[in-house]
Parts: structure tokens; sequence; C-alpha cells
């Protein structure tokens, strides 16, 4: 079964490499989904959500909410700064898929491959 939860954090960032105006710095409110996935317990629940909502917070949320992208993640467009995501989480949930939504109908998605 596949279960998801969404986050939300704040932070800026400049696209060094973009032709357009994202070359200049700017700001977003990303909202990041992360699916995990895994087999119903005797509980009933795959993961309780509170789990998967601290583990992101330690490994994702306090790092990146209201930082300047660019000093933690070298041209961090929302494809890299998935990357890095995935990176920080996959030995800590059991991923099977991440969202990461930088305006309201722009998001790229990561599955590990």
């Amino acid at each position: 079964m596949k279960l998801s939860r969404t986050s939300r954090f704040e932070a800026a960032h400049k696209l060094p490499n973009h032709k357009g105006k994202c070359k200049n710095l700017h700001g977003h409110t990303y909202i990041l989904e992360i699916s995990v996935e895994g087999k119903v317990s005797k509980e009933g629940i795959v993961i309780d959500f509170c789990e998967i909502d601290n583990l992101v917070r330690e490994s994702v949320i306090n790092t990146l909410d209201h930082s300047y992208l660019n000093e933690i993640i070298e041209n961090p467009t929302a494809e890299n700064i998935s990357l890095w995501v995935w990176s920080k989480l996959k030995t800590k949930l059991n991923l099977c898929e991440i969202k990461l939504w930088e305006t309201p109908d722009s998001c790229v998605t990561y599955s590990g491959k």
C-alpha cells in the first residue's frame, strides 16, 4: 500500500544557468509530498503519519525552511532539490516517490530511478 504526506517550506534561490527571469533571486512556498509504501501492520497502518512528519522535519524542513537554497544545493532547481531530499530520506523511510511543488501548477516527481 502507498501513502503520502505533505509538508511546506519557504525558501529563496536563483538559477544561475537559467536564461529567463529565474536567474534572479526569488522565493517560493514549496510543497513537498513524500510517498512511502509497505504492508499494513496488525495496527492497521503502514506507518504513522506523525513518524513521517518528524523524519521529514528533522531531515529536510529544518534545513531548507527560510533558507537561501544556493548555500545548500548547487544549482537548486526543483529537480536537484528533489534529489537532495531523496538522499536525506532514503535510508529513513521506505520511499516510493517524492513530489516537489514549486508553484501551484508546477511540480517535479522523483521515484529514485
